[in-house]
């Protein structure tokens, strides 16, 4: 990867995509040189971000935009219904992937991670790039061990489009990994409404929320005889997910195929990875 690293963003005119566009423009050694979003075709993403003028167009298609030998990494924000094409159209042009579209389906991801694997390239999917849900689902994971009984609470913004969220789902399966039992559920438990109890994710029960006014949180709420812990993280703005995004992108070139979190990228940070 050259010195200055070249950045093309799909999913541009929406909200993530937009505060990428800004993150990149602002962050030294890296250029953005194409914007991706069919929604807002032809604008120039600059004026779109409240940045003014950056000459770069957006274009409708990562087809159209032309990133062989123009960008170095994409970053793909669009929804996963799109965010599967894009993404293999990208690594084909040569141009390793950034992903912080949730929802795609892990045999599309494991099949663009062998398409990564075979052009020597980084796909990093991320279920959060806040560097603060990263460890939240790093605590969660140790406390499992120790206290299986558990309930994930995330709650979303009203427009988000998939639930559970890609960080539930993840931290889901990292408890299940690692816990070596639980209660059992009680028998004759009614369920007076179907879904009272939530989604069961890997056997972990999974409670969404979508209302107007949040971002993007989280609660993961242990008990034990006697005792709750309580783990939380809050994403109260967008920016929130920028550092962790500016630092994928920095050290995508390091990566050969798929990873899945942010944690991959983060050694030498003082993560937890």
């Amino acid at each position: 990867m050259s010195q200055e690293i070249r950045v093309a963003v799909s999913g541009a005119a929406g909200r993530m995509g937009l505060e990428v566009v800004r993150a990149v423009h602002e962050a030294e050694g890296l250029a953005l040189v194409a914007a991706i979003d069919p929604a807002a075709s032809g604008s120039d993403i600059g004026e779109l971000a409240g940045i003014g003028s950056l000459g770069v167009a957006v274009a409708g298609s990562v087809g159209e935009a032309r990133l062989a030998g123009r960008a170095d990494v994409l970053v793909e924000f669009s929804p996963a219904r799109s965010a599967v094409g894009n993404i293999e159209a990208a690594l084909r042009q040569g141009c390793r992937a950034v992903v912080g579209s949730t929802g795609i389906d892990p045999a599309e991801r494991d099949r663009l991670g062998a398409v990564a694997e075979e052009a020597g390239l980084g796909l990093l999917v991320a279920p959060n790039f806040a560097i603060g849900a990263v460890l939240m689902m790093r605590f969660a994971e140790e406390a499992a061990r120790y206290m299986p009984d558990v309930e994930v609470i995330e709650l979303h913004h009203e427009r988000k489009l998939d639930s559970p969220s890609g960080t539930a789902m993840e931290t889901a399966a990292r408890i299940a990994r690692v816990r070596t039992g639980q209660l059992p559920m009680p028998e004759g438990q009614i369920e007076k409404s179907p879904g009272a109890r939530g989604a069961s994710p890997d056997g972990v029960p999974v409670h969404s929320i979508r209302l107007p006014g949040l971002v993007a949180h989280q609660e993961v709420l242990f008990g034990a005889l006697g005792q709750t812990l309580s783990i939380r993280h809050d994403s109260i703005d967008r920016r929130s997910f920028m550092p962790g995004v500016v630092l994928a992108i920095r050290r995508i070139g390091a990566v050969r195929g798929l990873r899945v979190g942010l944690e991959h990228v983060m050694v030498g940070q003082g993560s937890p990875a």
